[in-house]
């Protein structure tokens, strides 16, 4: 065994860093085993997080480390878990590099893949021009000629909700739209445009989507696109473990950040659907508090 920890964090980025801050303050041994890909890396700018409007995710993730590090109970490693397993008392992990700990509270902050649409030019511009939340990235492009990738019930709640900024609006369908005619009545009385056309590629620069291109070879100008995709979780160890999730895919956690699975803990966007990175410092924050808590009275 390579080292006993009270605490375990998986995931490395606003909300491990957060927990793992609640646990150095109450003076627990704790260890942050993180692989260095945050879901958010390809963003350039973070927005909506008081104090850091406006800054990088990679600049507010470095901050957060080294306020973290200065306490001295908190321990941090560059590697992937493998596998974690119940044992006496706790949990023992394995990594990628062949290590294996043991920690007595496990918490996984460890994020959501998205499932983006097989749209060339789509990934590209994941998190930059192609957007997911209107609150982190909707005042930046206000106004501006703006796209919806979407069909059905969720395209039309996109677009009612993305109305807000901006006026210059068109719903993509990408296909045969599935809107009810209620629904296509009250986006046309919105002046908000349905295209059906199938959706080729996104001609781009640099992650500054330009025009959606079509299968017809028609194209659209178009400053930004929001889209509202399919994700899993990026981490699949608290789902072998017993843990279980909601029916729309995160992991279900009780009022003090517990999942199913007793000592074993979540937080951040694996749990929550409002995903930023405020929400997710704040999840982080009491997820290391109520674990501290919990230790600290059955010590007593």
């Amino acid at each position: 065994m390579d080292g006993f920890y009270d605490v375990i964090i998986v995931g490395g980025s606003y909300s491990g860093f957060a927990a793992a801050m609640a646990l150095g303050r109450a003076l627990k041994d704790v260890l942050v085993i993180d692989s260095g890909l945050p879901c958010n890396r390809q963003t350039p700018y973070s927005h909506n997080f008081i104090t850091q409007d406006g800054n990088t995710p990679a600049a507010i993730a470095a901050l957060a480390r080294e306020q973290v590090r200065k306490y001295d109970t908190v321990n941090f490693l560059r590697d992937l878990v493998l596998e974690a397993e119940k044992s006496e008392n706790g949990f023992v992990l394995r990594t990628a590099s062949g290590s294996s700990f043991f920690g007595s509270r496990l918490i996984f902050a460890t994020g959501i893949r998205d499932l983006l649409p097989a749209v060339e030019g789509l990934s590209e511009c994941w998190g930059i021009s192609v957007l997911h939340c209107p609150y982190c990235h909707g005042y930046e492009v206000k106004n501006e000629k703006t796209g919806i990738i979407g069909n059905g019930e969720q395209g039309f709640e996109l677009a009612r909700l993305i109305s807000n900024w901006t006026a210059d609006l068109t719903l993509f369908t990408n296909g045969p739209s599935t809107l009810t005619a209620a629904q296509e009545s009250a986006l046309t009385l919105n002046h908000i445009q349905i295209i059906e056309n199938e959706v080729d590629y996104l001609e781009h620069s640099g992650g500054m989507v330009q025009y959606i291109s079509f299968k017809d070879r028609s194209q659209e100008p178009v400053k930004a696109i929001y889209i509202r995709s399919a994700f899993e979780q990026h981490c699949k160890i608290p789902e072998m473990m017993g843990c279980e999730l909601t029916e729309d895919g995160y992991l279900k956690i009780d009022g003090w950040q517990e999942t199913s699975v007793a000592d074993i803990y979540a937080a951040g966007d694996n749990v929550s659907r409002m995903r930023t990175v405020a929400n997710a410092v704040a999840m982080g924050t009491a997820a290391g508090m109520n674990i501290s808590r919990k230790m600290i009275i059955e010590k007593f």
